[in-house]
């Protein structure tokens, strides 16, 4: 089978592995820099091709994946000036980030009179799960569409789950990143109170892992709160902050009530406003503590 020309947008923490994976598989492989060169770098010297723009990769490729921050993010690089789309091509758009549902349906809207395909498919686990090639993948698409960029996604995916149509898979990321940064807001605030009681967290830790509470994200969680390991949990709090802003429009565009996701958003934006929004997730911890007077 030939091998579609692959593009790649968003080299960060978790599009790094993800792009190597890619590569790795035997994909050719396109790739430009966002924010950073240095994994630009590495990626030629493996083989793949370094392109200037979004639209000169548009120009050699059939499938791009993004991995970028979120919407606005994700619409400068499509649409903007030297976009995607500028290039006038039929090809399809994997979208990796986590993004506002209701842009991904419009968007997509509007690719598609330009023969551009939008497919929707956030990421969960870890930047180790990303360059492992074992992330979860919540993809949103027609049965054809999805089919077709498979075989990419099983470059980097341990787990792949066909969520519906375009959209759902974005609307499936905000719900497992609200359990995920619920999580997070309930552990830092119980970590807090146990230490005004005087328990430690060695002995939370105790009780907690290996019951029915435990869970990977607890165990990630953790490294931090006890190994005081920085590379345990990768994902900054203004990400989950922005995450949990999405699924506040989300619910707010649905016309319910969700007062338990504006809590946890509140927790986020709290530390975001303290300037403590590019420290990792399970810094929340320190964060909550302090702001209690404990450590």
């Amino acid at each position: 089978m030939t091998k579609a020309n692959v593009g790649f947008i968003g080299l960060g923490l978790m599009g790094q592995g993800m792009a190597a994976n890619i590569l790795k598989k035997g994909w050719p492989l396109s790739v430009m820099a966002y924010r950073n060169r240095a994994p630009v770098e590495t990626l030629v010297a493996e083989g793949a091709k370094e392109v200037r723009t979004p639209r000169e990769m548009a120009e050699h490729c059939e499938v791009i994946v993004l991995c970028v921050t979120g919407s606005p993010e994700v619409l400068a690089v499509v649409e903007g000036a030297d976009g995607i789309a500028a290039a006038g091509r039929p090809l399809t758009i994997v979208d990796c980030s986590t993004s506002d549902p209701s842009v991904t349906t419009k968007l997509a809207a509007d690719l598609a009179p330009r023969r551009i395909t939008l497919v929707d498919a956030p990421l969960s686990r870890t930047p180790a799960d990303a360059a492992a090639g074992t992330l979860d993948i919540m993809v949103g698409g027609a049965d054809e569409d999805v089919r077709r960029v498979w075989p990419v996604l099983e470059c980097f995916a341990g787990r792949i789950i066909h969520t519906g149509p375009t959209g759902t898979g974005h609307t499936m990321k905000l719900l497992n990143n609200f359990l995920s940064m619920g999580y997070a807001a309930l552990y830092s605030e119980a970590l807090m109170l146990g230490r005004k009681a005087g328990l430690e967290p060695e002995i939370f830790d105790s009780v907690i892992r290996g019951g029915r509470m435990d869970c990977p994200f607890y165990q990630t969680f953790f490294r931090w709160v006890l190994e005081r390991d920085p590379n345990a949990h990768k994902f900054a709090i203004r990400n989950g902050f922005k995450d949990m802003s999405y699924l506040a429009a989300f619910a707010n565009a649905a016309g319910v009530a969700n007062p338990i996701g504006a809590a946890v958003r509140n927790a986020f934006a709290q530390a975001v406003g303290a300037g403590r929004g590019e420290d990792y997730v399970p810094m929340l911890s320190d964060f909550v503590a302090e702001a209690n007077g404990v450590k």
